[in-house]
């Protein structure tokens, strides 16, 4: 190993645990605004849902766990000491995962439209795939963070698209009353 690199090795991370501390503040304020921490519960219950779809209660755990893996990964990528295009890839991809978290509770709930929460859910599994394969090929401890998140869009995805089908959006004024 040589100097530089031992030297570059020991450097002060970049990412600290305030960084991942602000951006989960600043992107659950954002989304709890619309409808509160749980969402509209009625709003939710009262779609005509796939067998497949996750229980209500389910949500706010799952997603404390899939923000902190994520911010986990980010921290992992943003202190490589190696930083390249690969990397530049995640944090935006990642910054983009977390626009559309914050934002999807407003389409949701907010604007009471299953066809943009089915929207936002499937961008989310799009940019949460980009991250995961550039992740992998930066630190395959940080991809293997971020697949959980995938697999839960995933699902996510299907049941997004399959209650915007099967049900009434009001502010697209369109499908099933």
């Amino acid at each position: 190993m040589t100097t530089l690199t031992r030297s570059r090795s020991r450097s002060a991370p970049r990412f600290r645990w305030w960084h991942a501390l602000g951006i989960f503040a600043a992107a659950n304020a954002v989304s709890i605004l619309p409808a509160g921490v749980n969402g509209n519960e009625a709003f939710y219950n009262d779609f005509k849902r796939p067998t497949v779809a996750p229980p209500d209660w389910l949500f706010p755990p799952m997603w404390l766990f899939l923000n902190v893996t994520s911010l986990i990964a980010l921290a992992r990528v943003a202190n490589d000491p190696e930083q390249t295009g690969d990397h530049r890839k995640v944090y935006v991809l990642e910054g983009s995962g977390w626009v559309l978290f914050a934002a999807f509770n407003t389409v949701y709930f907010g604007l009471r439209s299953p066809v943009l929460g089915a929207a936002d859910t499937a961008a989310g599994l799009a940019v949460g795939a980009g991250s995961l394969v550039y992740s992998l090929k930066v630190d395959r401890r940080a991809g293997l963070l971020i697949l959980p998140r995938v697999l839960w869009l995933l699902l996510a995805t299907y049941v997004s698209v399959w209650v915007a089908r099967h049900n009434r959006d009001e502010f697209l004024s369109r499908g099933r009353s």
